[in-house]
């Protein structure tokens, strides 16, 4: 009888000790808990200085994709219409959320990193055909300065070229 008197008057004590503490609710819609630095969010497809896309269609974070969540469509770029600064570029690039699982694998595949995991956490669908992000809704907007997508360049701008050695008997 008073081990069950001292156990009740236990659980009172830490109750009371409980409803003097501040809670640590927020109240979600007006504040906004900041995230980690490690955090996955939504995707982001980023942009060079110019405006010219960093996704360059090699379709390694779609290969790295352990849950299939990618698909990338590769095309060429043309002086006319330049996408980006390579010979090709991403011209479909879409990401299913209800199947990714925010590995981060896209991320740490991507030769030129393009794509980044941002910090957004606010998620939600109201069909499956909403859950698909297209290339359109990834893109980062274009920086100050720069020019959107598709832009005209110089002939010959982009062109890989072997650079002259200057001392030819070096190797």
């Amino acid at each position: 009888m008073l081990k069950e008197a001292k156990d009740l008057a236990l659980g009172l004590w830490t109750t009371l000790k409980s409803m003097a503490e501040t809670p640590v609710t927020i109240q979600y819609p007006e504040t906004k808990r900041p995230v980690r630095t490690r955090f996955k969010g939504r995707h982001v497809l980023k942009r060079y200085e110019n405006g010219l896309e960093k996704c360059i269609g090699c379709s390694l974070c779609a290969a790295a994709c352990p849950a299939d969540a990618i698909f990338v469509e590769a095309s060429e770029n043309t002086d006319e219409k330049r996408f980006s600064p390579g010979e090709r570029y991403a011209s479909t690039y879409e990401i299913n959320m209800l199947r990714c699982i925010f590995c981060g694998y896209c991320e740490d595949a991507c030769p030129t990193e393009a794509i980044v995991l941002g910090d957004n956490y606010e998620l939600s669908y109201t069909s499956r055909r909403s859950s698909i992000y297209m290339k359109e809704m990834l893109l980062e907007p274009v920086p100050e300065g720069g020019k959107p997508t598709p832009q005209k360049v110089e002939p010959g701008k982009f062109t890989r070229s072997v650079p002259e050695m200057k001392n030819p008997d070096y190797y």
